[in-house]
């Protein structure tokens, strides 16, 4: 199959937003169940260097050309290129990974939600851009659906689901996450690959110091069978490459703050892997949970953006 006419058949994909951004918190939502069953087998920051160092020498042959026609613009916005990969790639995901050592994925997927509202909050701080009012009740409507997943429908669960400290690192990556999100608009106009491939490497140099005191500490150690290959492979290919491939094209044709409330998605597609492969039965509060979060969802999507005030930007 030619170049040209593959381009042609991804095109339409291309320019699907929400498409694109379904299948990112599909796929992140798979990450965060096989961060959880990998405790114990591999360390977090180990798995975060090696997840990102995998991808990197997966992408890097397709991007080589998109890389050696971008390299002035790399040279020019090195430091914002760092401060993409510190949020983006290595801080989110080591932290992530950590915090599910002590907490559970459930625990991990429900904060997920929290990604809106903190994707608004950076867009407000940094480029002064507000909610319009159907966005603030999507995403109002789908946090209730998660809730009503969460909870299966009971408030008195919901009310014995306490913090912990895996919890805290999760939310402390999903702030720093959502600072990624709100500053992709003032990404260096790099190709796709390039900028990619950039962010990945840069982010494997950055968690390479903290794999090696971990390993070296004797805190984790690093048991690579079968099992752990599998990890790689995964968390290498469908959360890195593909995930971020999409959600940084979907961002980027629909805004921080309509892309945002598709985090609500991770939980509901939780959940339904649950019922697919741990045999956990469908009830009533699945149905009710997905239909809100997809109602908050189109509410948010089809509104229009609050104007915003002007802004330097970063």
């Amino acid at each position: 199959m030619s170049r040209h006419l593959a381009s042609r058949m991804l095109a339409p994909i291309a320019n699907a937003p929400y498409l694109l951004l379904s299948l990112t918190a599909l796929l992140w939502a798979i990450n965060m169940v096989v961060g959880r069953y990998m405790v114990g087998a591999v360390p977090p920051i180990t798995i975060a260097c090696l997840r990102w160092l995998g991808a990197t020498l997966i992408i890097l042959p397709f991007a080589w050309p998109q890389l050696r026609r971008d390299a002035p613009i790399i040279r020019q916005h090195f430091w914002r290129l760092v401060v993409l990969s510190a949020s983006g790639i290595a801080c989110y995901n080591a932290m992530s990974y950590y915090g599910l050592q002590y907490t559970q994925a459930l625990n991990g997927l429900l904060v997920q939600s929290m990604g809106p509202l903190l994707v608004a909050l950076w867009s407000l701080l940094l480029f002064r851009d507000r909610l319009a009012g159907g966005q603030a009740v999507g995403i109002l409507i789908s946090l209730i659906g998660v809730v009503v997943i969460i909870s299966r429908g009971d408030m008195d669960t919901l009310l014995h689901l306490k913090p912990n400290v895996g919890d805290m690192w999760i939310i402390v990556a999903l702030i720093i996450y959502a600072f990624y999100t709100a500053i992709l608009r003032v990404r260096p106009p790099l190709g796709p690959l390039s900028f990619l491939a950039t962010i990945m490497a840069m982010g494997a140099v950055l968690l390479a110091p903290f794999m090696v005191w971990e390993l070296a500490s004797g805190s984790a150690v690093l048991h690579f069978d079968r099992f752990t290959f599998a990890v790689f492979a995964y968390v290498s290919t469908a959360p890195s490459l593909l995930a971020y491939l999409a959600f940084n094209r979907g961002v980027q044709l629909v805004g921080a703050n309509r892309a945002a409330p598709y985090f609500h998605l991770m939980p509901v597609f939780g959940s339904a892997l649950a019922i697919l492969f741990l045999g956990e039965r469908f009830e009533w509060f699945h149905g009710v949970g997905y239909a809100l979060v997809l109602a908050g969802i189109v509410t948010a999507t089809r509104s229009k953006p609050a104007p915003a005030e002007p802004a330097d930007g970063l």
